[in-house]
This record gives structure tokens, sequence and C-alpha cells, in this order.
């Protein structure tokens, strides 16, 4: 199974261990790239997919890099809607 594949299986599962850079490697490979604004972004972080501008809005976290529960639920229904994944 290729990381990808593991990544996106390890996130339906709805780990609650999930890591933000896990998360920018899965929408990454989505297509999706961090939209830098402003001089300084704080915890606040937008991802937005290249071809279609859907955006996706998400708190960094800190002083951990373990992503809450409800951002895992919001990126799995996000990619759900967007028909990137499907439940396996």
């Amino acid at each position: 199974m290729a990381k990808i594949e593991k990544l996106k299986a390890r996130l339906l599962s709805k780990p609650s261990d999930f890591t933000w850079d896990e998360l920018i490697t899965l929408l990454g490979h989505f297509g999706y790239t961090e939209v830098n604004t402003g001089k300084t972004g704080g915890s606040r972080r937008k991802f937005a997919e290249t071809t279609s501008k859907h955006i996706i809005n998400l708190h960094k976290p800190h002083p951990g890099k373990i992503l809450k529960s409800y951002q895992v639920n919001q990126v799995v229904a996000t990619l759900k809607e967007q028909g990137l994944i499907k439940d396996e």
C-alpha cells in the first residue's frame, strides 16, 4: 500500500493522533496548497485547491502538532463532499 493510500485510510479511521504534517502531505496530494496572506497568519491556515479554488480553513494546532477530533471530522467531510475520498 502506498504512503498516500495509508494516510487516506488512517484519516478515514478518524484517529486521535493525526498530525499536522500528515494532513499537509495528504492535502498536497489532492492539489491543495497553503495560501499565505498578510504579514502573519497566526494559527489560522487556508488551503486552496488549484483547479476548483476550493478553500479549507483550519487552525494549526499548537503547541503540539496533533489535530483535534473536530478538525479531522471537518477534513474528512470536506474531502468527501469534493469527491476526493470515499468510505472504503
